[in-house]
């Protein structure tokens, strides 16, 4: 056996030369120590080092390198808490999650459709973050519905058909990484390792990115990793630059086979699923709390907000909601085809079990913060 690596800065800089001078030749067992440098606790090289090396990762294109994705968030998930998912080992748990990035600012389409994917029937474990680019992300959301997040779970029940799992919560590992970061000004390989970090792993999911070139690279990545291997999955792009299935026009999806490891590429639009086409300018996002009104008049029965800040209609939100929550349930095996899984999502929403989904998580999580909180004296 051999012996752990040495980390120091001196170790380090060897890395950071070598990236420099030849990234062609920067292996995935590079990106792997450098990840054990930088997941240290402290890291253990210098703050101008680590800006030398994200940055050196970005203008030489190594971050972007399916090897790189993979290697890198393995490294990520050995480090982070890992729950207890209480069900079958071999039970279905769907994860949909996007890069971020793509400036559009939609509506929290994704965190909308995984709810609703929850209430026809699917398990979803949604592991997301606060905004990093758009006005409202999933956790901001999802806060301003009354969730409690700060709380980590060490066992996920059963019993609750769609879960939050904050990211910051579950990878300890980044805080030392995180004064720094903030002093950047660009995104960096740790911007992009979210989906595919999601401490559950799993089994099945749709991930959005924000650009077509990213499509191929992330199905790949989620073939090479070796931490709890997706079996199937859809990584989706829509033609604006969208990370999710655009309800204006054509997406590109790439179908991730993980048992075999084989990537095929497709197109879908608006119509495959049985829907108008609505531009985004009628499903922008707006705040936090905004987005949490629109989300209740659209899934809680019989619901009118009194203060909602920004008037919407519903019904494209509706049609993109329900295109992301098919996309969900037909890589899951719940749905045979877009048009099916539509007809599962409206279902979801007009039978109130998707509110059903959300409330039930609502009331859990504030519940599991009760309990972790220490009794007064």
């Amino acid at each position: 056996m051999s012996a752990a690596p040495t980390l120091s800065p001196e170790s380090f800089k060897t890395l950071l030369k070598k990236l420099h001078a030849t990234p062609s030749d920067f292996t995935a067992d590079d990106v792997s120590l450098a990840m054990e440098h930088l997941l240290h606790d402290p890291p253990t090289p210098t703050p101008e080092q680590i800006g030398a090396f994200l940055s050196a990762l970005k203008l030489t294109g190594v971050e972007l390198l399916p090897s790189t994705l993979a290697t890198a968030a393995d490294a990520l998930l050995k480090r982070a808490i890992i729950p207890r998912v209480d069900s079958d080992v071999h039970a279905v748990r769907a994860d949909m999650v996007g890069t971020g990035g793509d400036g559009h600012n939609v509506f929290n389409v994704s965190t909308t459709a995984a709810i609703v994917a929850a209430g026809a029937g699917l398990r979803v474990l949604k592991h997301g973050n606060y905004a990093a680019t758009s006005s409202s992300g999933s956790a901001d959301l999802l806060l301003s519905l009354g969730c409690a997040l700060a709380q980590k779970s060490v066992e996920l029940p059963a019993n609750l058909p769609f879960q939050f799992l904050l990211a910051s919560t579950y990878h300890p590992a980044l805080a030392g990484l995180g004064p720094l970061r903030k002093q950047l000004p660009f995104r960096t390989l740790f911007n992009l390792l979210g989906p595919l970090a999601n401490p559950v792993r799993p089994t099945h999911m749709v991930l959005g990115v924000a650009a077509p070139k990213l499509g191929p690279l992330f199905a790949q990545a989620l073939v090479e990793q070796r931490h709890g291997r997706v079996h199937r999955a859809l990584v989706v792009c829509g033609e604006e630059g969208l990370d999710e299935i655009s309800c204006a026009g054509p997406s590109r999806i790439w179908t991730v086979d993980g048992e075999t490891g084989t990537v095929t590429e497709s197109v879908v639009t608006p119509e495959d699923f049985g829907l108008s086409r609505y531009s985004l300018d009628t499903v922008r996002g707006h705040s936090p709390s905004a987005n949490a009104e629109v989300l209740k008049e659209l899934l809680r029965p019989n619901y009118t907000s009194p203060d909602r800040e920004v008037p919407i209609d519903l019904v494209p939100v509706r049609a993109f909601v329900c295109m992301n929550a098919s996309a969900l349930l037909v890589v899951a095996g719940l749905a045979k085809d877009w048009k099916d899984g539509v007809r599962l999502a409206l279902e979801s929403i007009t039978s109130g079990k998707a509110w059903d989904a959300i409330d039930a998580f609502r009331a859990g999580s504030i519940e599991a913060m009760d309990l972790q909180s220490p009794a007064p004296k």
